[in-house]
């Protein structure tokens, strides 16, 4: 835990909740050991959706379609979500969430590597404005996004980066970290101090969850 666990406990017992249709995805991803945003997450997310009002989301990792919907129940009604995902048994599960939600129009799910989908859009013709992007796909992944996220990224837009402290490990020195982490410790390290230093970007690392960046990207004058 990146905060002591009771005040994340009693936190996280504040929470109004969602609404039964979301308590019930959440409930299917517990029992199929799907990763889904935690309880403090959610919670930040909605607080962000109602300030920003944003009208077009991009998200990076759908998984089952927890976030999305989230997304979609917690923004402004005319807001739409294209979410990435290429995970194949994952993808057809997100669908039918989408479908059971009635949000088919609202969110558009595309599929394959996000690597490919984002420099693809990125070097259109007509680049897509997010005035919102969240990221919560593969972590060492998360450097390698960020010079298309940028461009996708609407000047003042908000781009929130999930899951970016590995409870803790990051903290620590390459050496202390299993070996196999050791890539995505180095990889996790160099993102943050990024989005610290880029000239595009204001941001903040906060504690919440497993760690979370938000970074808005500033307005040339």
């Amino acid at each position: 835990m990146i905060i002591e666990e009771r005040m994340s406990v009693f936190i996280d017992s504040l929470d109004k909740g969602n609404t039964p249709f979301l308590d019930t995805i959440e409930k299917e991803a517990r029992e199929t050991q799907v990763p889904i945003i935690r309880k403090s997450m959610q919670g930040l997310m909605k607080f962000l959706l109602a300030y920003a009002k944003p009208s077009n989301v991009l998200e990076v990792g759908t998984a089952i379609g927890f976030s999305a919907l989230l997304m979609s129940e917690y923004a402004p009604k005319d807001c739409h979500i294209t979410t990435i995902e290429k995970y194949e048994k994952r993808i057809p599960i997100a669908r039918e969430n989408f479908k059971r939600a009635g949000k088919e129009e609202q969110i558009t799910l595309l599929e394959g590597d996000a690597t490919e989908i984002l420099k693809e859009m990125a070097a259109g013709e007509e680049v897509p404005c997010f005035d919102f992007i969240f990221m919560d796909a593969a972590k060492g992944q998360y450097i390698h996004f960020l010079p298309d996220i940028l461009k996708l990224l609407a000047p003042g837009g908000l781009l929130i980066s999930d899951n970016v402290l590995q409870d803790g490990d990051v903290v620590e020195s390459r050496f202390a970290v299993t070996r196999r982490n050791r890539t995505i410790h180095a990889r996790m390290r160099d993102y943050l101090y990024e989005l610290k230093h880029h000239p595009e970007l204001e941001t903040v690392i906060l504690p919440v969850g497993d760690g979370v960046t938000l970074s808005t990207k500033k307005v040339q004058e």
